[in-house]
């Protein structure tokens, strides 16, 4: 073990935390994906996004309703039903990025 590598006594090799060198190896290969991985997460997010808002301003200049309470119901459903109490907390963030401000014209899918 190399104990110059370690910065503190909970950052331990490398700022992994872990102690052993084959450990800290594995938790930044681990970290490393997790990174492209939120990565993806950000890119998908503002997407969809965008997207639930152009579907929300198609529906209001179309003189439809600013909300579809039935979607957003299957919406939260959907990622209940796959996350748990998570997974609603989860939609109820995704739904309200996809409303853009209140008080504009851009509307949840």
């Amino acid at each position: 073990m190399t104990t110059t590598a370690l910065t503190g006594t909970n950052d331990g090799l490398n700022g992994t935390g872990a102690r052993e060198e084959g450990a800290a190896e594995q938790i930044i290969d681990l970290r490393a994906r997790i990174d492209e991985i939120d990565a993806a997460l950000i890119s998908l997010w503002k997407e969809r996004a965008a997207i639930s808002q152009r579907v929300g301003a198609t529906r209001v200049a179309s003189g439809g309703t600013r909300l579809v309470l039935s979607r957003e119901r299957e919406i939260l459903d959907r990622f209940r039903n796959e996350l748990g109490a998570d997974g609603t907390q989860l939609a109820l963030l995704i739904l309200r990025a996809g409303r853009g401000a209140l008080g504009t014209s851009a509307a949840a899918e």
